[in-house]
This record gives C-alpha cells, sequence and structure tokens, in this order.
C-alpha cells in the first residue's frame, strides 16, 4: 500500500510527505521530481517545449509506475487528480489524502519558495492570487472526490499534519505505526 498526496501546488506535499515517509520508515518518491529526472528539463521548460498536453502524458506514465510501488509516500503534481485514468491507478494500490491549503496560504508559501518559478509554472495568464483562486475552484471538486480523506495545513506544522494523516489513517483501519 502507499499514501498518495494530493493539493494544490505548496499546499505541503513534497514537505508533509518527506516527514512522513521517514515517520513509517517508508520511501518518498514526488512525481514532478520523477517527471524531471526523466526527461532532463525543469517542468517550465517541459511545458514551454513540448505543452501542457505532453507533461500531463508524461506524468501519467510516471503515476502509473509509482502506482505499482509498495510502503510508498508519494506527492503528485496538483493537476494530476483531474485525470481519473491516475485516479484509478492510484486507489488501486493506496490510499489519497488531500492536503488542503486555501489562496491565501498558497500565495505566501509560493513567495517564499525559491524555486517556485522553475518548479511551477503559471497556468494561466493571470496575476498569482488570480490564478491561485480560480485553480482552486476549478481543481477542489476533484480533490474532493479522489480523496479518502483530507487534512487543512492552512494553520498547522508538518508535524501536526502527519499526526493528522496517521490518527486519519487509523481510524480506517490502517496501523502503520
Amino acid at each position: 500500500m502507499n499514501i498518495f498526496l494530493l493539493g494544490y501546488r505548496c499546499s505541503g506535499k513534497t514537505s508533509v510527505g518527506k516527514f512522513l515517509a521517514g515517520r513509517l520508515d517508508w520511501s518518498f518518491v514526488d512525481t514532478d521530481e520523477e517527471l524531471v529526472q526523466e526527461s532532463g528539463l525543469s517542468i517550465t521548460d517541459f511545458v514551454s517545449k513540448q505543452g501542457w498536453d505532453a507533461f500531463r502524458q508524461m506524468e501519467k506514465t510516471v503515476i502509473k509506475r509509482v502506482s505499482d510501488l509498495d510502503d510508498h509516500v508519494i506527492a503528485i503534481g496538483g493537476g494530476a487528480v483531474v485525470d481519473i485514468e491516475n485516479v484509478k491507478h492510484m486507489k488501486r494500490n493506496g490510499i489519497l489524502v488531500w492536503l488542503k491549503a486555501d489562496a491565501e496560504a498558497v500565495k505566501k508559501r509560493m513567495l517564499q519558495d525559491k524555486s517556485s518559478g522553475d518548479f511551477r509554472p503559471a497556468l494561466t495568464s493571470k496575476e498569482a492570487v488570480d490564478e491561485i483562486e480560480e485553480m482552486l475552484s476549478i481543481r477542489n471538486p476533484y480533490y474532493e472526490k479522489a480523496m479518502a480523506f483530507a487534512v487543512d495545513t492552512n494553520f498547522i506544522d508538518v508535524d501536526e499534519i502527519c499526526e493528522v494523516i496517521l490518527r486519519n489513517l487509523n481510524e480506517l483501519g490502517y496501523s502503520l505505526c
């Protein structure tokens, strides 16, 4: 079994994923990092050279592959849940946890993240806050439909988020620690 972390960019998937994997003594995978490593291009370069459709296709290939792993915490790209095939692959061998963050928290985290520009290209031509709000309104229903449960990451730290995840997993019958 795997734990898949869903959510918009800067919702905490990578930070929480690494910490949670350490707590469980599991391995951690970030599908965006896998895609960068396999393609040899930053996500921004990949998208500018090959387009979003090619990115989403390669993302699907990566998600299908990592879904076959066991005992991994896997952070997936923010838009991956829009593709129903990705969700099917993940649910086949894992539980999906939505790390929720509101637009203000995302914006604040993006401004603090020095790699955000290279690793998180703009999705629209709008200003950052407008784009975040628009994309959250589009993607939140997909996250909600795919998830087993959600954790609000707005006002708690990584350790607390992991505690909530582990408690919820235990309540669902998964005793991992």
